[in-house]
Parts: C-alpha cells; sequence; structure tokens
C-alpha cells in the first residue's frame, strides 16, 4: 500500500487512516521521502521531519480514540506566505531570511487543529509578487510536467508540488489569480473562495483587499474537504474577516448539473487566446452540455480594464505593507550604513528583489500628492463597475466559465526580460479577484507541448459550494485530472 499512497487523492489517503490501512506516521515518512526524491523541482523552501513526524504521530493517538475527522493524519504543505512557529517564513525574500514567527496563521491554525501533518513550507513568488515563481529569491520553481517551463504563479511551489504528488495538498494565496493560474499550468484544482470567507491573519500582506487564502489539491472534493477547514470567521484577529459560519461544502457535491447556466463571457475568448487553449476549453464545455448544463453567451465589458485597475491598486497596497520592512525591528538589516536613513535604503534595496522595488515605486508613485485622484481613486471606481459588470452576468447565468490563462506555461526566462508580459498573462484572473468573487481552476485538457489547461469557474459570492459541485460533476465525467507528469510515477 505504501509504494501507491501518493497516488490517492486526498480523499482516498483519508479512508486509507481513517481505516487504519496506513497510519499517519507511515503516510508522512512516505511523502518525506518523496519530498526528498524530487527536491530538484525547487518546491520546497523549509521542512523539519522531526516535527512532521512528531504531528503524524500525534494524528495517530487520535485516530486510535476512534476520532474520524476527515482530514486527521493527512499530509499538507503550506505555501510560505502563511507565518508558522515550527517553520520559518520567508515569503519567498531575502528580507525575511530565517524569520520565525511567534504565531501561526490563522489557516495554519485550523488545518492543524483538523489534524493535518505538515510536510514543511513551500516556495512562491517574494511576497507573492509574480505569475511564475521566477521572482523568488531562493531560486524559481520548476514545472513538473516540463522542467524548462514555469509552473505559475505566485504559489508555484504549492502547484508543482500537488502535482509531483510531493504532496495530497497546498496552501495558497490569490490576490489576482495565483492560486488559479498555477493550478492550471501544473493540472491539479485549486479555489479562491469569496473574499473574507478565509482569515488573512498570519498571512504576509500584499495587497490586504485583495489576498485570500485557498486550498489547492487534485480534485475538487479534496479541495472542498480543505475549504471546509479553512473558511469561517476570525473577526477579532482579521478586520476583512467575513462574519459568516463556515460551511460543509462537501454536501454540495451531489447536485445535477441539469439547468444550470454557464455564461461565457465573449471578452474572454478574443484574439489574445492560444488556439490549443481555447480547444482544451471547448471540449470542456461541450461535456458540461452533455451533463445537462446551459450555455449562456454573456459580456464582461471592461475586462481589459483589469489590468491597469489591478495594477495600480496592488502596487498601492504593497506600497504600504511593505514600509514596515525597514531593518528596525525584525527581517533583514544591512550591515554597513552611516545614519538611520541609510540604514532604511541600503536594507530595502538588498533585502527587495527587482519585482518587489517594481511594485513599490509604482504604488509609491500613484499614491503620491498630485497623482492619488488621478490614478488611485479612478483605479477604485473602475474597480466598482468591474464588480458590477459580474452582477449583471449573474443576471443571466449561474456560473460563469472560461479559461485562466491565455497559454500554457512558458518556458523559465521566456518573459523575465519584459514585465508588462507577466502583467497580461492575468487578464482572465484578474476581474474576479478585484470584485472579490470566487474562483477555481480544474484540468480540462493538454495544449502545446503537452502542457495542462485549466478551466476557470467563477461564481456569485459565497457560491463556492455551487463552483465545486460543477467542477466534481466535470471530473466524475473526465480523467483530465487524473493524469500525472512523469515525474510523479
Amino acid at each position: 500500500m505504501s509504494a501507491a499512497l501518493h497516488d490517492l487523492t486526498l480523499v482516498q489517503l483519508s479512508a486509507q487512516l481513517q481505516s487504519r490501512a496506513v497510519s499517519a506516521a507511515e503516510a508522512a515518512t512516505h511523502f518525506i521521502a518523496r519530498r526528498d526524491a524530487h527536491a530538484s523541482l525547487g518546491a520546497f523552501l523549509a521542512t523539519d521531519d522531526r516535527i512532521t513526524l512528531a504531528q503524524a504521530q500525534a494524528a495517530d493517538a487520535r485516530l486510535a480514540t476512534g476520532d474520524n475527522a476527515p482530514l486527521l493524519g493527512v499530509p499538507i504543505a503550506h505555501k510560505d506566505i502563511f507565518v508558522t512557529q515550527d517553520f520559518p517564513t520567508t515569503a519567498g525574500s531575502k528580507m525575511l531570511a530565517g524569520y520565525r514567527s511567534p504565531f501561526d496563521a490563522t489557516v495554519v491554525t485550523k488545518l492543524s487543529q483538523a489534524g493535518m501533518v505538515t510536510l514543511g513550507k513551500l516556495n512562491c513568488d517574494e511576497f507573492a509578487m509574480g505569475s511564475s515563481n521566477e521572482n523568488s529569491a531562493f531560486g524559481p520553481v520548476e514545472n513538473p510536467w516540463d522542467a524548462s517551463r514555469v509552473p505559475g504563479g505566485s504559489s508555484g511551489g504549492s502547484a508543482a508540488a500537488v502535482a509531483a504528488r510531493l504532496t495530497p495538498a497546498a496552501t495558497g494565496t490569490d490576490t489576482g489569480g495565483s492560486i488559479r493560474q498555477p493550478a492550471s499550468f501544473c493540472g491539479i484544482t485549486g479555489i479562491k473562495p469569496t473574499y473574507g470567507r478565509a482569515s488573512r491573519y498570519g498571512m504576509v500582506a500584499f495587497a490586504s483587499s485583495l489576498d485570500q487564502a485557498g486550498p489547492m489539491a487534485r480534485t475538487a472534493q479534496d479541495c472542498a474537504l480543505l475549504l471546509n477547514a479553512i473558511c469561517g470567521p476570525d473577526l477579532d484577529r482579521d478586520s476583512t474577516s467575513l462574519d459568516m459560519p463556515a460551511e460543509d461544502y462537501s454536501r454540495s457535491l451531489t447536485q445535477s448539473l441539469k439547468g444550470l447556466r454557464i455564461g461565457i463571457p465573449k471578452e474572454f475568448f478574443g484574439d489574445g487566446l492560444s488556439p490549443d487553449v481555447r480547444a482544451a476549453i471547448d471540449a470542456a464545455l461541450k461535456e458540461y452540455q452533455k451533463l445537462g448544463a446551459q450555455l449562456v453567451d454573456i459580456s464582461l465589458p471592461r475586462t481589459e480594464l483589469s489590468i491597469p485597475v489591478y495594477y495600480i491598486i496592488a502596487p498601492a497596497e504593497a506600497s504600504s505593507n511593505l514600509s514596515r520592512f525597514d531593518g528596525v525591528k525584525f527581517g533583514h538589516r544591512a550591515k554597513d550604513y552611516t545614519d538611520l536613513l541609510d540604514m532604511y535604503k541600503k536594507t530595502r534595496a538588498q533585502g527587495f528583489g527587482d519585482e518587489v522595488k517594481r511594485r513599490i515605486m509604482i504604488g509609491a508613485y500613484v499614491l503620491s500628492h498630485g497623482y492619488y485622484d488621478a490614478y488611485y481613486i479612478q483605479a477604485q471606481k473602475i474597480r466598482r463597475m468591474i464588480a458590477d459588470d459580474f452582477q449583471q452576468a449573474f443576471t443571466q447565468c449561474d456560473v460563469i466559465a472560461g479559461p485562466v490563462a491565455p497559454t500554457v506555461a512558458w518556458k523559465l526566462g521566456e518573459k523575465s526580460a519584459d514585465p508588462v508580459a507577466n502583467y497580461l498573462a492575468d487578464i482572465f484572473t484578474l476581474p474576479a479577484s478585484l470584485a472579490g468573487l470566487p474562483g477555481m481552476s480544474l484540468p480540462c485538457g493538454f495544449g502545446e507541448g503537452g502542457m495542462p489547461v485549466g478551466l476557470q469557474l467563477i461564481g456569485n459570492y459565497f457560491k463556492e459550494g455551487q463552483l465545486l459541485n460543477a467542477a466534481h460533476q466535470l471530473q466524475l465525467a473526465t480523467d483530465w485530472h487524473q493524469r500525472q507528469p512523469e515525474v510523479s510515477v
């Protein structure tokens, strides 16, 4: 059994643990060996086998009492944007190299309380800024399907680790598509819940009005179990947390899709969409029609404006959030400096990478006197209009479907010299992020070079259950989510 543990989905592994066919310690040992055997992917930044095995033994003790919590004993790894007491947290930056938090992020705490076993911390773009995982100060992550290609970002380490079967599940964060896009590029399933459904407490902040935690796993069924644990109010510690009780999303996975209205935005299917990606999306939509769903043509007219709006608002919030990294209280501090101002300058110049510096400067510019009204306020007004476009669309449909990205994963280094090319790749994920809507990616086929293609599903506020059911029903009818890269064999 242990030789095939990594081939099991989270739900299947949970069943093995509950039946005592395998112990949590055996599962942890198996995944530690796989993690170490595939270290060249660059997915993990921090590990501690002593901590991992201690958590597994604690899970076994709970299992022995008859505890049937569905996540009990299942391994997981956390994006290195969530602070943890037991593992260092770097956010992929030299600025936080070696930093250890005195507390756990709420998401980490909730999953630990559910009995999950932490395998380590996962690589990510520095402070979650990027679409390729090439901006990490500790090196890029390789895509398990093709080591010469990016895994997507910023949650590239999470997506690659799940795709390569190094962990059954991982946490990710989505600011402008950073769960959905790497999930698409690596052929796994990931969901960003409605903004405020999962606590941001203990997430190293990038853009506070956009950042949202979410799960990444092999199937929608797996993600439903993880979302059950992650979601819920955290009002005392997160001012953006919604006062809504957690739900059991697994109960939503039995609904027929007959009569489901799936909106197809014309703006998502223009000239910028590569033919191979479109072919995979079209095939998935035909499957939905076979399952009884109805395709409805809709319009999201301000889709193109989402890029300039996002790249004004997100850098503005980043420049504010990252001002705390000044070398005074924690994190990197320059060794040689003449006075306080010189220390600030050298610390930030040495600690931040190019992309982070770029966004801080953009943010400082749009918030500066004389430009705040011209850029930042106007961007916020258009953001409201983008959200209104979605509400108009949802009068005609129940779920919106389309591509996650215009192309499959590109080659490492291919867009490094052109940041704008990276930004343009976010065109289909940004609108839902700006509106605070739930969105997910699930595998729907393959494109150029045999690389995975993800189908994006977007729902109305608090309709995560409907999204997960739509994804689950497609996965029952197809096997795209069961395909695996050669590195995972």
